[in-house]
């Protein structure tokens, strides 16, 4: 078929190319599956490896020869380290193997071999090789990783504080296969480097150096190398802590600008740190020397008594391999003491919380008060008011006189609906223009000869009198009233 093929390909030739290609592909990769071994293997020092091979599918092939090939997996010469023949037999070439490596079954179609006491140089790749006919050579290939557990450390590099890069710390992973990996955990601001060194027998050695510029701050700060490996199931961690020596870093403590005359006991705390740790504090006054009421016990200086003599300035000295630091004050002696500022503090913050308490306190009164009318009826109405209430007045009264249909109503006084037309209030308007009730409304009663009951008229239209209470009674009966009293309203007309 590949010779049909061919034919065709002579009729395209812009396809020709890529076609013998593929097929080539695809026959190289049937072919290589008849070979079958494991990809890789893993081993120690010292230890028997077994390195398997099998031909399969064997139909219509002649296995004819079986060989092993081992390529070093640095740059070398491949060399033959063992042959099966099926009438010579066995064959163990002259190798760096030999005496170490054996065939197990003995067979071309299983022809697995094992090596023992292996060694970190046996790295590579191992090639079984079949000759084979028509197909001619086939193989597979076997790469043998050897492992190297290795030691891992890390150490502290003591340096001295200053202004350029310095290594600070170190970490290495000795005698490993295959290579290591480190890195680094910490909260200093600094960089790694790494270097691999070969070491015996094929291992391999990696050193990491962590740097950064030293100072006082990040003396003490925790650095942890970490470490992985294929031999190890997850990481390394390896903590560690800087060491950075700088000079003695001085402070006074306990001076609280509050010395007054007669005042006593006052403690002066000298905190020195560095390193090396500082190992000699001192204490001195200056100018002149310490005055006699001054007791100084390492590194605390006690003032018996504050008087004239402490009106100096005092000095407190460490030292340590490196150097001396220092540190002073001078108090200011006063009359009489100061308020502490804390003080002060506490006392506006005591106020407040009193103030709070009082505005909660009304708040709470006022909202009980406010439940406490509501429950007892006290505040605004919960009903709407009646309407104003008034008493009769002359209109009606002479309404009434002129409907003798109106039936009577009760006395006292009269409520007027929220809803229909307002009555005008006659009287009010009078009142307004100046004229009295029952005064001549521009008609001439006299004429009429109705006589005008001048007392009657004088009275208020709404005063409580017993006048007021006869023209109630006479309401009731509109032919008792005078004329008077009807206005200029005409008497009521029937449809």
């Amino acid at each position: 078929m590949a010779r049909d093929y061919t034919g065709k390909c002579l009729d395209f030739r812009k396809n020709c190319g890529l076609s013998i290609v593929l097929i080539l592909m695809m026959t190289g990769g049937a072919a290589g599956q008849h070979v079958k071994v494991e990809a890789e293997v893993e081993s120690y020092p010292g230890q028997i490896i077994k390195l398997r091979c099998q031909f399969t599918d064997s139909e219509g092939i002649r296995l004819t020869q079986v060989s092993w090939i081992w390529e070093p997996k640095e740059e070398g010469q491949r060399e033959n380290i063992a042959v099966f023949h099926p009438t010579f037999g066995e064959s163990y070439p002259d190798s760096a193997m030999k005496g170490r490596v054996s065939f197990i079954h003995g067979s071309l179609e299983n022809p697995s071999i094992q090596i023992t006491d292996v060694r970190m140089t046996d790295e590579g790749k191992y090639i079984c090789e079949y000759a084979t006919y028509p197909s001619g050579n086939e193989q597979g290939t076997t790469t043998l990783v050897m492992l190297a557990m290795p030691k891992n450390s890390v150490s502290p590099v003591t340096v001295t504080e200053g202004t350029s890069p310095v290594v600070v710390a170190r970490c290495e992973s000795a005698d490993g296969r295959p290579e290591a990996e480190i890195t680094w955990e910490t909260e200093v601001n600094g960089q790694a480097t790494a270097t691999s060194v070969e070491g015996a027998e094929n291992t391999m050695t990696v050193v990491s150096e962590y740097r950064l510029v030293p100072t006082a701050e990040d003396d003490g700060k925790a650095i942890t190398c970490l470490v992985s490996h294929r031999t190890q199931g997850e990481s390394q961690r390896l903590p560690m802590k800087l060491s950075i020596e700088y000079l003695p870093k001085v402070r006074i403590e306990g001076y609280d600008m509050d010395w007054y005359m007669g005042r006593t006991n006052v403690v002066l705390t000298c905190v020195a740190t560095g390193n090396p740790e500082p190992t000699n504090i001192t204490w001195r006054a200056v100018p002149g020397p310490m005055p006699d009421t001054v007791l100084v016990r390492e590194n605390r200086m006690t003032v018996l008594k504050v008087d004239e003599a402490v009106n100096t300035t005092f000095v407190c000295e460490a030292q340590n391999r490196l150097g001396a630091g220092m540190d002073q004050v001078g108090p200011v002696i006063t009359e009489r003491p100061k308020v502490d500022p804390a003080i002060g503090t506490i006392i506006g913050v005591v106020i407040g919380v009193l103030l709070l308490l009082v505005i909660i306190g009304v708040a709470i009164f006022m909202i009980r008060k406010w439940q406490r009318d509501a429950e007892n009826g006290d505040g605004p109405p919960k009903y709407k008011p009646p309407p104003p209430m008034k008493a009769e007045g002359s209109t009606e009264m002479l309404n009434k006189s002129q409907d003798p249909l109106t039936e009577t109503r009760p006395h006292g006084p009269m409520y007027y609906e929220a809803t229909g037309e307002p009555a005008t209030d006659l009287d009010a308007n009078d009142e307004e223009n100046g004229y009295t009730v029952g005064a001549p409304s521009g008609w001439d009663d006299s004429a009429q000869g109705v006589d005008v009951d001048t007392e009657s008229e004088a009275l208020p239209p709404y005063s409580d009198t017993p006048d007021h209470e006869a023209s109630r009674d006479m309401a009731q009966d509109p032919g008792a009233l005078s004329p008077s009293a009807r206005g200029f309203v005409s008497p009521a007309m029937y449809v």
